[in-house]
């Protein structure tokens, strides 16, 4: 990682001090992925963010038709689903559900031909943030578990259906300035990558 180059790209609306703090942070990736990640002052905030943790949203894994109530990340855009942003269309909220790391883990060592030393390597890749397709979120001690997101699991539910006044209660996190730069980062590499090596040409 190009250091000074990332400096070009740090979120401009940041405070000297948060800018720099950010800064310091990114320069410890990808061995500081803790808890530092989190925010908790958001709590009570009536806005649903980029990168929330929320209780129970609807998920269904087609073409299986059965509906659960699913814990999961926010996707969205802030702003897209900020409800004071009236629009001409209804907006939806789009997310992945949140699955329990040690569930992921214990279904790999049952059905993978992988060895342990290779499933190990591909659990630590994992936490340090390496494989494309997953984000990983650490453990908060009561709140959730090691758990990750496949970016491939998207689901998207009314943006009505979550009532703001009950946020306090339902959602579970918030990602620091740090934590919601490294999901952006996975969000841009896995959906905008054009490195496909096809010339497309026009007609």
């Amino acid at each position: 990682m190009d250091l000074e180059k990332l400096k070009l790209y740090l979120p401009k609306y940041l405070s000297s001090e948060s800018e720099s703090e950010l800064f310091k942070q990114l320069k410890e990736f990808p061995n500081n992925i803790n808890q530092r990640i989190y925010i908790s002052y958001l709590k009570n905030d009536p806005i649903i963010y980029q990168g929330d943790g929320i209780k129970d949203l609807l998920v269904i894994q087609l073409p299986q038709t059965d509906v659960k109530k699913v814990n999961s990340v926010i996707f969205s855009n802030t702003c897209d689903i900020d409800q004071e942003n009236k629009r001409n269309f209804s907006s939806q909220i789009v997310y992945s559900p949140l699955i329990p790391f040690s569930k992921y883990i214990s279904s790999l060592r049952e059905n993978s031909s992988k060895n342990p030393a290779q499933l190990n390597a591909h659990f630590e890749s994992i936490r340090k943030q390496q494989i494309t397709q997953i984000f990983f979120l650490p453990k908060i001690e009561g709140k959730i578990e090691e758990s990750i997101i496949f970016m491939d699991r998207i689901q998207n539910i009314s943006n009505d259906y979550v009532d703001r006044s009950t946020l306090p209660d339902v959602r579970l996190i918030s990602l620091s300035d740090y934590g919601v730069y490294l999901f952006m980062f996975k969000l841009s590499i896995h959906f905008t990558r054009i490195q496909d090596k096809v010339n497309r040409k026009s007609d």
